[in-house]
């Protein structure tokens, strides 16, 4: 393991995150989820998908 993580960790564990923000961290990762599974279970609009592209894009 890095050493910057474990100062990382350290850090962490001295002064944890507020309450707030491990309520917006888990409701972001609630929010993926949920968008995830309605378009694995197919119920994803077709308006809201990319069209895939062949190729290299364009040199701007």
């Amino acid at each position: 393991m890095n050493l910057i993580w474990l100062l990382r960790m350290a850090r962490w564990a001295r002064r944890p995150p507020s309450a707030a923000r491990v309520k917006l961290v888990l409701g972001i990762i609630a929010v993926c989820l949920i968008l995830a599974g309605i378009e694995l279970f197919g119920l994803w609009p077709d308006w809201a998908t990319m069209e895939p592209v062949r190729g290299r894009a364009p040199r701007f």
